[in-house]
C-alpha cells in the first residue's frame, strides 16, 4: 500500500518536556478510544530527555515505579487536519492524567492550565500572541552532519548575503511558504505575516493574538509540526534550533502579552498617563529572568544565541519600543497595550514559555514592582543585571528558585533540573572538534 491510498487515521499527541510530540496513530474508523479517553502511554513518556531516556537512575519515575500508565485526555478544541497525511486524517492534542483522573504533574499542557487557573480566579484573562522565527535548511543535513540554506539561496554554495524582508528570498522559496500558508488555514490557525529574517533561508511568521493561552501554545506547536512537515514536502528541513549557524542570526520565539479584566478593559492600558502596571508587570519579568531563563533556552545550543551586538538580549532590561532589550512595551495606552517578551529562542516548549512568562507577569500584577530605569537605544542598560552565557549556571538558579517552585510545582522543578543537568553535565564532557582543531596543535 502506498501512502496516497492508505487509510486515514487520527494521530493523538502529547506534548514531552522538550516540546517534542509523542503519541498513538489511530485508524480513523477507530477514533471513538480517542474520545472516551481509553488511549493509554507510560507517563512516563513526559519525563523523557533531548535523547529519548527516561533517566529512571535519577528521576525514579519509570521502571522503579513500575512505569505505569497514563491516561491521554483529548482536547477536542485543538482538533484539526493532518494536511501531508492521508485524506481526512486528524490530529489532537492531550493532556496526560493519571489513572485516578488528575492531571499529571509533568505534563506542559497542565502546568500551563494550572497558571491560567490562577488568573482566573482574579477575574483575568491573559491575551496572548506568539511569533516563530526558524530556518530551512537542504534536506541532505543527515550525510554532512551540518545544514546549508536552500540552493535557491546561495551564489556558488554561499549564502547571498543578509535577506531581512527581503522579498526575493520570499520569492525564491514561494512555494515552500505558500504550502505553510495553505496548511496552516486548513487547520485554522490564525497565522498573520510572514517574513524574511537576517540569516539564509530564515522566516518568521507571526501568530495573532488569542484570549486563551494555551490555545496559542497549541497553535505554536501545531506551526512547527507544519514547518517541519511542509519542509519534508518539498524537499527540505525546518529546524528550530536557536543557534544552527554560527556566523548567522539565531531564531527566537517572541510572546506579546496584554491582561483583560472581567469587563474586557485591558488593564495595561496607561490611558496616556504613567503606565505604572506596565512597568510592575516588566519588573515581574525582569526580576524571575535569570531564574526562568533554563526555560527561554533549554538547551545547550540555545546559549550560543545571547551574543552582545545581536538581537537576541544579553541584559536583563525593558524600553520603551526598543527591540534590543529583553522586555518591550509596543505600545503602553489603549487596547493594544502590551509588552513583548523577547528573550527565548525558537527552541522553547511554547507551554512552559508562557507559563514562565505570565508567572512572572503575575508576580507584577499582585505585587507594586520597581522595574527601574528603560534602557535607551545606544546606550547602556541600567542595573548591570544579565542573563547567563552558561547552561549548566542556568540550571542550578532553576533548581534553587522559590518562583519556579510556585508557577511549576515542587516536582517538576526537580525533574526538569535533574534532566537539563545531566544534558549539561553531557556537554561539558564532550571534546568538541573545535578543541581538537584549535588546541591539539600547539598545546
Amino acid at each position: 500500500m502506498t501512502a496516497e491510498n492508505a487509510p486515514p487515521r487520527i494521530e493523538i499527541l502529547l506534548v514531552g518536556m522538550n516540546g517534542d510530540l509523542r503519541g498513538k496513530q489511530i485508524p480513523l474508523e477507530a477514533e471513538k478510544k480517542v474520545w472516551e479517553g481509553t488511549v493509554r502511554l507510560p507517563s512516563s513518556t513526559q519525563s523523557l530527555d533531548v535523547w529519548g531516556d527516561d533517566n529512571d537512575d535519577i528521576t525514579g519515575l519509570s521502571l522503579s515505579i513500575g512505569d505505569p500508565d497514563g491516561v491521554c485526555i483529548p482536547d477536542r478544541r485543538s482538533l484539526a487536519p493532518m494536511p501531508w497525511a492521508p485524506d481526512g486524517s486528524l490530529q489532537v492534542l492531550s493532556t496526560m492524567h493519571e489513572l485516578d483522573g488528575s492531571p499529571s504533574f509533568m505534563d506542559p499542557r497542565a502546568i500551563l492550565a494550572a497558571l491560567l487557573q490562577r488568573y482566573e480566579e482574579r477575574g483575568l484573562t491573559p491575551v496572548v500572541a506568539t511569533e516563530l522565527e526558524f530556518y530551512v535548511v537542504e534536506d541532505d543535513w543527515r550525510e554532512t552532519g551540518r545544514p546549508r540554506p536552500p540552493e535557491s539561496l546561495a551564489f556558488r554554495g554561499e549564502p547571498n548575503g543578509f535577506q531581512l524582508y527581503d522579498m526575493s528570498a520570499v520569492n525564491a522559496l514561494d512555494g515552500y511558504l505558500q504550502t505553510v500558508r495553505a496548511w496552516a488555514k486548513a487547520q485554522g490557525l490564525p497565522a498573520d505575516a510572514t517574513t524574511a529574517e537576517f540569516g539564509p533561508g530564515q522566516f518568521e511568521i507571526n501568530l495573532l493574538h488569542r484570549s486563551d493561552a494555551l490555545a496559542a501554545a497549541d497553535d505554536c506547536i501545531y506551526l512547527k509540526r507544519i514547518a517541519e512537515q511542509a519542509a519534508k514536502h518539498h524537499g527540505l528541513k525546518s529546524t528550530c534550533m536557536a543557534k544552527p549557524y554560527a556566523d548567522h542570526a539565531g531564531s527566537g520565539l517572541h510572546v506579546h502579552a496584554s491582561i483583560i479584566d472581567r469587563d474586557g478593559n485591558n488593564i495595561l492600558d496607561a490611558k496616556g498617563g504613567e503606565p505604572a502596571l506596565l512597568k510592575s508587570v516588566c519588573a515581574g519579568m525582569l526580576d524571575t529572568m535569570r531564574d526562568a531563563q533554563l526555560i527561554f533556552a533549554p538547551f545547550a545550543n540555545s546559549y550560543r544565541r545571547f551574543q552582545p551586538g545581536s538581537f537576541a538580549p544579553v541584559d536583563i532590561d525593558w524600553g520603551y519600543g526598543h527591540r534590543g532589550t529583553a522586555v518591550r512595551i509596543p505600545d503602553k495606552d489603549g487596547p493594544a497595550a502590551r509588552i513583548e517578551h523577547r528573550v527565548a529562542g525558537a527552541d522553547a516548549n511554547p507551554y512552559l514559555l508562557l507559563t514562565a512568562i505570565l508567572g512572572g507577569i503575575l508576580l507584577g500584577v499582585e505585587q507594586t514592582l520597581d522595574a527601574g530605569l528603560p534602557t535607551e537605544p545606544g546606550q547602556p542598560a541600567p542595573g548591570n543585571r544579565r542573563l547567563t552565557h552558561d547552561f549548566l549556571t542556568a540550571v542550578e538558579d532553576f533548581a534553587a528558585s522559590a518562583f519556579i517552585r510556585d508557577v511549576f510545582g515542587e516536582r517538576y522543578q526537580r525533574l526538569y533540573a535533574d534532566t537539563k543537568r545531566k544534558e549539561a553535565l553531557t556537554y561539558l564532557r564532550t571534546v568538541s572538534d573545535f578543541d581538537y582543531r584549535t588546541y591539539l596543535p600547539r598545546i
